[in-house]
């Protein structure tokens, strides 16, 4: 059987980073994928142009947000039952709820659920971004990786307790409390943020059993 050899580098790179849960370098990926260092950076590239894949500040290769949009269209029972999930967990912390994927150094907004019967709440857009180092939904993905050396103090906190809480680190006043996704192919996170008088202990509770729900879809 014949096949485009451009297409499947294209699609064995994808596999190769997708098995790399702390990224992998290009060169690293060019002796997995046994090609030039060169024609390996035209695939990251392609690659990276559709959102499959992204660059971190140090280089390495992980997968990106543009995956999750595809999975949507194939798979769209995800989103169909994990909406819901978000729904309930915005109900039950008054407090806007959100699903977000990393992409590179960023984090992307990737579902929201507002609470109902709520006058005030956090207007917190589907696509919007922020870097992985502010703001409770990136240092909950940070925490899902592997330690590292030299990582913020933040990071390590949310790694202990399995949470993340900030506040007004990315909106004046607002608190956010997230948890790693820790299945699936990309990186996930799942938190709420309200504008103060946010039950913290609630929500940690109800953040962390949400994750652990979102796991079992995915992993269903």
């Amino acid at each position: 059987m014949s096949t485009l050899q451009t297409l499947d580098r294209g699609l064995r790179a994808l596999e190769v980073v997708a098995e790399s849960p702390s990224g992998i370098s290009v060169a690293d990926l060019a002796r997995e994928l046994d090609v030039h260092r060169a024609i390996c950076y035209r695939i990251v590239a392609t690659l990276e142009g559709h959102r499959l894949v992204s660059r971190t500040g140090d280089g390495r290769v992980r997968l990106a947000s543009g995956l999750a949009t595809l999975a949507a269209k194939f798979e769209p029972h995800f989103n169909q039952d994990a909406l819901p999930l978000l729904k309930e967990l915005a109900n039950r912390t008054s407090a806007t709820a959100f699903l977000s994927a990393a992409e590179g150094s960023e984090c992307v907004v990737a579902m929201v659920a507002e609470p109902e019967g709520t006058v005030l709440t956090v207007g917190y857009r589907v696509g919007s971004r922020h870097p992985l180092t502010q703001g409770a939904a990136g240092l909950a993905i940070l925490a899902a990786r592997p330690e590292e050396p030299g990582e913020p103090d933040a990071v390590r906190q949310a790694r202990q307790d399995g949470y993340s809480l900030t506040r007004g680190q990315l909106e004046r006043g607002a608190v956010g409390l997230a948890a790693g996704i820790r299945a699936g192919t990309l990186e996930r996170s799942v938190g709420v943020v309200a504008i103060d008088g946010l039950d913290t202990g609630l929500a940690a509770t109800e953040v962390m059993a949400t994750a652990r729900r979102i796991e079992q879809l995915l992993t269903a």
